[in-house]
């Protein structure tokens, strides 16, 4: 039985048809992971979806009620660079509410998994760059306003930079945000998180692992986070059709613990989303999201005696 919680629904498949979103990966992911024996079926969590309520707590009533009733103006959709449907807005809504349950999950188990999520260029008022609603800030302010969470971390490993959540938190005290990411890429403006590590065109592995390593042993050590969400991309892979960095299957996986095990050695529990991935293999795509599943296990067995409050 995994030790980490996967969380996982049906209904994240967004629909998009032939796009450069494979968001079939979802239920290939889920099926690589029980097919390799690493969870059975029915040890996966099911979530329901946000609330509007809930999505309310980041996002305006007017962005929601287009989303929710299909009325988005045309160039709204156009920015958003995903069709839409009553379908596609559901899975959003799915995807916040994994995102929030696999929080509550880490909270409990140090490790809680959505197969799903990471849609971080979403902004209060609209949605960009296939992402439409943000469920990690939504999270983030759901147990916030419970009381289970005061202080969140995110730590954005995407190609490319989180611009949604920096915006969002932007002189939040009280979330800290880390994107590593390539400069040259999208989105073409950058509000600034926390920490922003821009880089250059091609960087590899042993790079990209030194300037990761360094700042998250700096900043969880520095900002005592009560939890933290990996934003877990798997575009800066070097066959990736939307980045430009040049990591290798290795390194990703070896960036996967790296952040796991920097945290959960600090007692800081780790909520896991996806985000995107473009791989001209959608295999490959696959194979990057379960390998960080694979790696969360691998710390989380590590660390021995690992609780929330040690």
């Amino acid at each position: 039985m995994s030790r980490i919680a996967l969380v996982y629904h049906d209904g994240y498949d967004l629909h998009f048809g032939d796009h450069v979103f494979p968001s079939v990966k979802y239920k290939l992911i889920r099926r690589k992971l029980i097919d390799d024996g690493f969870v059975k079926a029915e040890e996966i969590h099911q979530p329901e979806p946000a609330s509007d309520e809930d999505v309310l707590l980041v996002h305006t009533p007017e962005w929601v009620k287009g989303l929710k009733t299909g009325t988005l103006s045309y160039a709204e959709i156009l920015r958003l660079e995903v069709p839409y449907s009553q379908q596609m807005a559901r899975a959003f809504w799915l995807a916040a509410g994994g995102t929030t349950l696999a929080a509550r999950l880490a909270l409990r188990q140090g490790v809680g998994f959505n197969i799903g999520g990471g849609f971080h260029h979403a902004f209060p008022g609209h949605g960009e760059g296939f992402c439409a609603i943000h469920d990690v800030a939504i999270a983030i302010r759901k147990l916030q306003k419970e009381g289970a969470i005061r202080r969140a971390m995110v730590v954005d490993c995407d190609v490319h930079h989180g611009n949604g959540t920096a915006a969002i938190f932007s002189g939040d005290r009280s979330v800290f945000t880390l994107s590593i990411h390539q400069f040259n890429n999208y989105p073409q403006e950058k509000p600034p998180s926390t920490v922003d590590i821009h880089l250059a065109d091609g960087t590899g592995d042993t790079e990209y692992l030194e300037k990761l390593g360094e700042a998250c042993r700096l900043t969880i050590a520095g900002f005592e986070p009560e939890i933290l969400f990996y934003v877990a991309g798997a575009d800066p892979y070097i066959d990736d059709q939307l980045g430009g960095l040049n990591l290798t299957m290795e390194g990703l996986k070896e960036r996967d613990e790296l952040v796991t095990e920097t945290a959960l050695r600090k007692g800081v529990p780790v909520a896991v989303v996806l985000a995107g991935g473009y791989a001209r293999e959608l295999s490959d795509t696959v194979s990057i999201h379960a390998n960080t599943a694979y790696a969360a296990e691998k710390v989380l067995r590590s660390v021995d005696g690992w609780s929330a409050e040690s």
